[in-house]
């Protein structure tokens, strides 16, 4: 296995990760920035981007992330394809190994590594992604404004992206597989007061409709196995996100559903000199926007620690 010595070491490229980069790098602590598994995040997934500042006329998230990529490199990060499969925060400087082959000891971590949307696995959902299939509203309902809708999902995100598409849409209908929703109850209240969202109970999705873009649903009774379809021109996934967390948890803290917890208004950990971005600890917001902006937090956190740690050796 072959080793390095580094100063300050970023796991992951999505909007985080690359914010963190820019101010890691301009800070002068020559950061080396591991792309992961999905080189850009999420926003690769995406094809039009119209609510991140500074594009007016909006931008597709493949070239958004190559224009923060190369912003990253201009100030000089080291960006490497590669994944980080294990770490030990047992001792400082922190261990991360690289495609279980390279072993990196770092004086800082920052853990930009992101979150996947869950999705419910029908070939029709991965050929129509991003041409009627999404697993954001606030990041893609604008472009479904004044047509027909459906949410998948009975938890608080569902009944969040629901009530969220029905300030814009006609008629939303909200797919939930049970008969009853797990989402809080004011959000259940909230929906339920809601007189353009249908809700369809002990309902799956069979099959999402259209070939080129989503031209409706068919929809099966899980208590009759009744089958209907519906037209509708947007499908909206909303059963969860799992955050990239799972090689930290030996050492970080996390809620129960994975995100790692951080000392609120900061990114730190309660390990000394391990920062977390992005949505990798953010199960509310989850923007790109707001994942650069704890990119920013990461690295000035960052570069505070690596000074007072230099501070204390010099005494």
């Amino acid at each position: 296995m072959t080793e390095e010595k580094i100063k300050v070491l970023i796991i992951g490229s999505g909007p985080a990760g690359y914010t963190a980069a820019i101010y890691a790098s301009r800070a002068g602590l020559n950061p080396v920035l591991y792309t992961g598994g999905e080189p850009g995040g999420q926003l690769t997934t995406t094809n039009d981007v119209e609510n991140f500042p500074g594009y007016p006329d909006g931008i597709n998230g493949p070239a958004m992330m190559t224009d923060l990529q190369k912003q990253a490199e201009r100030f000089g990060t080291d960006i490497r394809f590669g994944l980080a499969t294990s770490v030990d925060f047992s001792s400082y400087p922190h261990k991360v190994i690289v495609d279980e082959k390279h072993e990196i000891t770092a004086e800082a971590v920052i853990i930009s590594t992101g979150a996947s949307a869950q999705y419910l696995g029908l070939p029709s959902e991965k050929r129509l992604m991003n041409v009627g299939v999404s697993a954001c509203a606030v990041c893609d309902g604008f472009f479904y404004k004044g047509k027909e809708v459906a949410v998948v999902g009975g938890g608080d995100t569902a009944a969040e992206e629901a009530t969220y598409l029905a300030n814009i849409c006609p008629k939303v209908y909200l797919l939930v597989r049970r008969d009853e929703m797990r989402a809080s109850q004011i959000m259940q209240e909230r929906v339920k007061n809601t007189p353009n969202i249908e809700i369809l109970w002990n309902t799956s999705t069979d099959e999402i409709l259209g070939k080129d873009e989503v031209e409706g649903m068919r929809v099966i009774n899980n208590i009759t196995g009744e089958k209907k379809e519906i037209p509708l021109s947007g499908f909206f996934v909303a059963i969860g996100h799992k955050p990239n967390t799972d090689i930290f948890k030996e050492y970080l803290d996390t809620d129960e559903a994975g995100y790692l917890i951080v000392e609120p208004g900061t990114s730190k950990t309660k390990i000394e000199g391990v920062f977390v971005t992005g949505d990798a600890a953010d199960k509310v917001y989850r923007q790109a926007v707001t994942a650069a902006g704890t990119g920013c937090m990461g690295a000035l956190d960052a570069e505070r620690f690596l000074a007072a740690k230099e501070f204390e050796l010099a005494k």
